[in-house]
């Protein structure tokens, strides 16, 4: 079974940053796509970004040029670099990894953003 591990949550005043970690079970080649999921309270889940094995990415309007997705191989590890936050980026994140016709999902990390 594959775990996705995310840390690196927390409460950030607006404008500030935060990064968040993934680390998969297995090498994060081994996956066709890994990315990012964002739900807020009362909200349905949605894309933040996702990466595929190629390097290309795709971002969700509402974030793009704050937020940065990267991988370190070493590591085994993606990243989420969350700049110049906002309130409305109150979520829990979620890591999510595709391989063929299954997605995984990580437990999530709550990210507070106050005004």
């Amino acid at each position: 079974q594959v775990q996705l591990v995310e840390s690196g949550g927390g409460l950030v005043q607006a404008g500030g940053s935060l990064r968040l970690s993934c680390v998969p079970s297995e090498n994060i080649f081994s996956f066709n796509v890994m990315g990012w999921y964002r739900q807020a309270p009362g909200k349905q889940r949605e894309l933040v970004v996702r990466i595929d094995s190629g390097g290309n990415t795709n971002y969700a309007d509402s974030v793009k040029g704050r937020f940065t997705i990267s991988r370190d191989n070493s590591k085994n590890t993606v990243y989420l670099q969350m700049s110049t936050l906002k309130p409305e980026d109150t979520a829990v994140y979620y890591c999510t990894a595709f391989r063929q016709s299954r997605q995984y999902w990580g437990q999530g990390t709550q990210v507070t953003v106050s005004s």
